[in-house]
């Protein structure tokens, strides 16, 4: 075997770069070791560019990360399908912004979606009827609540529809034509119900639309969702964290003599440029994706970036 002294300086650079690629890949999977919990999920957001941007190398993180955290689920908070939806379960769609993007074997395990504003421009029942095809998409309802308990750790995910909550889409008929529809009142009627009884060590709810969030975006958005979805979910001093995407990159909120954190995930594909805004803790324009654990004693949330770096950690703990 030839000694290092002997070898042309070529090769001494191409081993050194070699080593250092392979102690910058390997880095993060370390600190991947880390999010390990007794319960944990992938969320994932506004995914739908058809492979394209940054979508088909972050699903191929996610698959390749899956392999260490060992996630009980997906949860796509909503924009699947840009632009406008899908038409039905057989929309080409289905096969270039999902099945095809995110096909890494570790990602075949339950996905729980919610609508998007981009789902209300198509065909939103298709969506849910999807169920029916994929054996992966697990969407019962418009809105929902998933219960897991393992190792003495016990966590409710509730899954709202925040489209027909915000007057801007139930207005526009051409645009949204499923947002009209659809029985706000009913809903908050279901959510105050289900957060009446719910008694798990964590609840975490996740809609698609902010209630606060730095954006260019409508603002009567969140006036929308601070009026009607926000009283409910502080009601009962139970929710630990509201997530949503919506606004493609990365917020975490925490509003003076609110207990909730609300957290605003970055998008799986294309990213925009944030600012800090009232409450703002951290902030970042990385599209990426988040990891959530929980055990007993803490629910944690970590940002992570397309190149497997955690961004930032989300730390809660019980309430006495």
């Amino acid at each position: 075997m030839k000694s290092m002294k002997n070898l042309p300086i070529s090769s001494l650079i191409g081993c050194f770069l070699s080593l250092f690629v392979l102690t910058t890949h390997a880095q993060p999977k370390e600190e991947w070791k880390t999010m390990k919990g007794d319960i944990s999920f992938f969320l994932a957001n506004d995914l739908g560019r058809n492979g394209y941007y940054d979508q088909k190398p972050i699903a191929e993180l996610m698959g390749t990360m899956a392999e260490i955290v060992g996630p009980e689920c997906v949860v796509a908070a909503g924009d699947v399908h840009h632009f406008n939806g899908v038409a039905s379960t057989a929309d080409p769609l289905w096969t270039t912004n999902y099945e095809n993007v995110y096909s890494h074997p570790e990602l075949m395990i339950d996905w729980f979606p919610i609508l998007g504003n981009h789902e209300y421009r198509g065909n939103t029942q298709a969506v849910i009827d999807y169920s029916s095809v994929s054996r992966r998409w697990m969407m019962q309802s418009r809105y929902y609540s998933k219960v897991y308990s393992h190792h003495g750790t016990t966590l409710r995910i509730v899954f709202v529809d925040t489209t027909p909550l915000i007057d801007k889409y139930r207005k526009d008929n051409g645009t949204y034509p499923d947002a009209e529809s659809q029985d706000m009142e009913k809903q908050l009627a279901w959510l105050d119900s289900t957060l009446s009884v719910a008694d798990e060590d964590w609840i975490v709810v996740v809609g698609h639309h902010p209630i606060y969030a730095d954006t260019p975006k409508d603002s009567n958005e969140r006036y929308d969702m601070q009026k009607r979805l926000m009283p409910v979910l502080q009601k009962y001093n139970n929710v630990a964290l509201y997530a949503c995407g919506h606004i493609h990159n990365f917020q975490h909120i925490q509003m003076p003599g609110d207990k909730i954190t609300y957290v605003v995930n970055s998008s799986a594909s294309l990213a925009r440029k944030v600012k800090p805004t009232e409450g703002t803790v951290f902030c970042s324009p990385e599209p990426g994706f988040s990891v959530v654990t929980a055990t007993k004693s803490q629910l944690s949330l970590y940002m992570i970036d397309k190149n497997g770096a955690i961004l930032h950690s989300v730390i809660m703990q019980p309430r006495m």
